[in-house]
């Protein structure tokens, strides 16, 4: 695949190593801090509220962690626009730019399922360049930049070396709008679960990501995700030593919303299978397709 990497893109935004290391840093502070946050508001929320889509939630604990990470970014990277779920776009987008998801994992926070992090992403002309993702209730903190590698809390960590679907374990998540489309991933969760040794489905694309790039998970595919999902996940997953594309195989794109991300061994099995199964896009269940598809 052509495509800018992490490397190629700290690079082009003439990041050298000990900048890339102070960025890391204060991306890792900062996850580490919304993330305490979002345990002091743990199994006590006072306000839970859906943001439209059904199954899209925002919480008091979103909007608070949220607020403390903006607040340490602004006093350390002043000069580097910022992209952040809940509060939107501020300064330029094509440039070097912090991607915030300050509770990746809303749903299972507000049920006190304990698979939730913050997840802060740099890029830079939209590609992944550097990103932290904190993970409270495990103690958990991944982060990684070119140069400095891939880590959990001070531990390197890479992918697993697997190579074939049947030794696989491998995870993903359900879009918000898959209520309403045939365009979902239903059909390779099943392909997939009959051909690996399981799928797993945490709800935290942020930590799916993340285990992945530790190797406890072999691959992950998903669509329907956000820049903010995605842009640390991606970036550690490569710097752990890992493949990440499109669902075609070709290079990923943060604006896209679906990725495959894997060791490089197995990740063309899964583009493989990806390939093979293809739901009736832009469809909806009111259509009368369903039916057809059905006959």
């Amino acid at each position: 695949m052509d495509m800018m990497n992490c490397a190629a893109a700290a690079q082009a935004a003439q990041l050298s190593t000990d900048e890339l290391n102070r960025l890391v840093q204060v991306a890792r502070r900062a996850a580490d801090r919304g993330a305490a946050e979002l345990m002091s508001h743990y199994g006590r929320l006072s306000s839970i509220e859906n943001k439209g889509r059904q199954g899209d939630l925002v919480t008091n604990a979103d909007l608070a962690a949220e607020r403390i990470v903006l607040d340490v970014l602004a006093e350390e990277t002043p000069t580097i626009a910022v992209l952040a779920e809940e509060s939107g776009a501020e300064g330029s987008q094509d440039g070097l730019r912090w991607c915030i998801d300050p509770l990746d994992g809303t749903t299972n926070f507000a049920h006190g399922y304990p698979f939730f992090a913050t997840s802060i992403g740099l890029t830079y002309q939209q590609i992944p360049v550097l990103g932290a993702i904190a993970v409270p209730f495990l103690r958990e903190t991944y982060w990684g930049a070119p140069g400095v590698g891939a880590h959990c809390n001070d531990q390197p960590i890479h992918v697993t070396d697997c190579t074939r679907l049947e030794d696989a374990l491998l995870v993903t998540g359900f879009a918000y709008d898959r209520h309403q489309r045939l365009d979902n991933n239903y059909a390779e969760f099943c392909w997939f679960t009959h051909r690996t040794r399981g799928v797993r489905r945490g709800g935290a694309a942020a930590v799916d990501l993340a285990f992945v790039a530790a190797g406890r998970q072999d691959g992950y595919w998903e669509r329907g995700l956000s820049p903010w999902d995605l842009a640390a996940g991606v970036a550690i997953v490569e710097l752990a030593g890992g493949m990440i594309s499109g669902y075609d195989g070709q290079p990923f794109s943060l604006n896209d919303g679906r990725v495959v991300a894997a060791g490089p061994r197995l990740h063309p099995a899964i583009t493989e299978v990806l390939d093979l199964v293809k739901p009736l896009s832009g469809k909806d269940f009111g259509a009368p397709e369903v039916t057809a598809m059905g006959s």
